[in-house]
């Protein structure tokens, strides 16, 4: 069973999964953690790694993931945070820059990306590197 946990794509893959025909097969929820209070609420993120580290980082996300299982009847979780823009980034974070984590079979692993376009194209790209790259690790 799978399980998000979206900040910048509030629900769009969760809404790509279940387009899907028969997805209550292996969709357990989705979690949209779109502010930092959603995230320490429903997922369980520790304050200070948002405080430390901003909502848009690794160790978030893999809070995220994490708790998109814990906080679920899922054994597999996909997370994700980033700026989609057209505002919000800065030199360190522009724009585009989304982190990913994923916990598959008890292993959480993450990475970053960085998409070009517009708001809706960064949305878009990320949630289809989301459901690319959970394939590959399933």
């Amino acid at each position: 069973m799978l399980a998000t946990a979206e900040s910048c794509t509030g629900g769009m893959i969760a809404a790509a999964c279940t387009d899907l025909a028969g997805s209550s097969q292996w969709f357990e929820r989705g979690f949209v953690s779109y502010s930092n209070e959603a995230k320490q609420e429903l997922l369980g993120v520790d304050p200070a790694l948002i405080a430390q580290h901003g909502a848009v980082s690794e160790v978030v996300v893999r809070a995220m993931a994490f708790g998109a299982v814990r906080h679920s009847y899922a054994q597999v979780g996909v997370a994700v945070t980033g700026i989609a823009g057209p505002s919000g980034g800065n030199p360190q974070k522009p724009v585009g820059t989304v982190w990913f984590g994923f916990q598959v079979d008890g292993r959480l692993t993450s990475e970053l990306r960085h998409f070009d376009g517009d708001r809706a194209a960064v949305r878009t790209a990320t949630v289809r590197h989301a459901l690319q790259r959970l394939l590959e690790l399933l």
